[in-house]
């Protein structure tokens, strides 16, 4: 009897509990596979929207300009851009965009070398902090367009004044992102250092700057547009050759649909070099960038 019953038990139909068990587990696993459905879509959406945006836009650019029959000297429509875009000769291309890429990388090399080292002498000594950091605000406060012909004047029609005009447009954001990084290393490292009497050299060398890079990174990005402004508001100022030269020259002969080509190749320009400063970071110093970056 006793066997038979055990039997009966072992025959009979699932308990409750087991469905319970069995249908959380089903639960689980499609659940796990709606979220991963879910970001799958949310990826794709991250990477076609800005494009699909942009289309969209020149698309009611175009849509409006035709509707409302804007005049082409007022604004012109983006297939009237394309055109003439393409009707100014590849030689003529390379040349202006030569031109303002040698001057804007010259002016953001000097002031990557002059601003990183200003930087560290303001932390390192409170004498110079109370002294140029003033005159530094004062630099930056004054407009660069007002005194951009007398720097021309002054250093002459060669790429110096050229050069110079970008270095000061871009000079300023690295100094105070690299001081704020530089100021803001927790305190308890610099203690940990000071009490394996490490120097102020190896302070700032291995604790210092290694804690300011994603700032200082940070600063690089947004100075790359900079420098190509600086350099597009020298060209207005003296020059012969380079985007902005070729901007102010169109629009000087009201060939406003080239001069908006101009200012494409130009912005598409500061993107490129945006965009690989992202990258020098991705490859130089990937542990600096967020998780969701690397």
């Amino acid at each position: 009897m006793r066997s038979q019953a055990i039997s009966a038990v072992n025959s009979s139909p699932a308990s409750p509990e087991s469905n319970l068990r069995g249908g959380s587990t089903g639960g689980h696993s499609q659940g796990s596979r709606i979220r991963t459905r879910e970001a799958w879509r949310q990826s794709w959406a991250d990477r076609l929207g800005p494009p699909l945006a942009f289309v969209a836009l020149i698309c009611a650019w175009e849509a409006a300009c035709r509707f409302f029959a804007i005049p082409s000297f007022l604004l012109p429509t983006p297939s009237a851009i394309v055109e003439a875009g393409i009707k100014i000769p590849l030689s003529q291309w390379a040349a202006n965009i030569g031109a303002t890429l040698r001057v804007a990388l010259m002016g953001y090399a000097v002031a990557i070398l002059v601003s990183i080292p200003l930087a560290v002498a303001l932390v390192s000594s409170r004498f110079l902090s109370r002294t140029l950091y003033p005159m530094l605000v004062i630099v930056q406060s004054t407009p660069i367009v007002a005194i951009a012909p007398i720097i021309v004047v002054t250093m002459g029609a060669s790429d110096l004044p050229r050069v110079f005009i970008t270095f000061l447009i871009t000079f300023f954001p690295i100094v105070v992102s690299t001081v704020t990084g530089l100021l803001a290393t927790p305190e308890e490292l610099i203690e940990l250092s000071r009490s394996l009497r490490a120097g102020r050299v190896r302070e700032m060398l291995h604790i210092r700057l290694p804690f300011a890079v994603p700032f200082i990174f940070s600063a690089l990005k947004i100075s790359t547009t900079l420098a190509v402004i600086g350099a597009v508001v020298a060209e207005f100022v003296a020059a012969e050759h380079g985007l902005g030269f070729f901007i102010m020259f169109s629009t000087s002969f009201f060939k406003i649909a080239q001069a908006f080509a101009g200012l494409a190749v130009l912005v598409a320009l500061s993107l490129v070099l945006f965009r690989l400063c992202s990258l020098a970071q991705w490859w130089l110093v990937p542990w600096s960038l967020p998780k969701g970056q690397r």
